[in-house]
């Protein structure tokens, strides 16, 4: 019998005025410090960690097909969890950019595939939160087999 496996990271990033919430299939993280109002899927921005700075125990997980990732945002007594899946074909590569997919389309930006929301899912008041300029926002990212 395999052992349980499990890995998280967790990490700050902040909100932004031009933080709209309306895409209906991805939901992305950035470390950009800008944002236009066409990052329709930009959630927060200035985050301390792309996906090239997640842990490796974290990124060998997540590169498991069985794996089920949960990401999880936190502010002032709100909290989203949005619930996805590895793949083994998951590069966790990139430095500035962390996207979360209800598809199944995989690039060097993307955290984890079928996800359950996307931006547009968000409740109305945790989006109205994000988008206070310096409003921060606390992010877990964990996986398990």
């Amino acid at each position: 019998m395999q052992r349980k496996r499990e890995a998280q990271d967790s990490f700050i990033a902040w909100g932004h005025p031009n933080i709209t919430s309306k895409h209906k299939t991805t939901l992305m993280i950035t470390t950009d410090k800008h944002l236009t109002k066409e990052g329709d899927c930009i959630v927060a921005v200035r985050a301390e960690k792309g996906l090239d700075d997640l842990l490796p125990e974290l990124k060998e997980i997540i590169r498991n097909e069985e794996a089920k990732v949960v990401f999880i945002m936190e502010t002032r007594g709100q909290r989203l969890l949005v619930r996805g899946r590895g793949h083994p074909g998951l590069m966790l590569t990139s430095p500035s950019d962390m996207v979360i997919r209800k598809s199944s389309f995989i690039c060097d930006r993307t955290l984890m595939i079928r996800a359950d929301i996307a931006a547009l899912d968000i409740p109305p008041e945790f989006v109205r939160f994000l988008e206070g300029l310096d409003r921060e926002v606390h992010i877990t990212i964990r996986a398990m087999l």
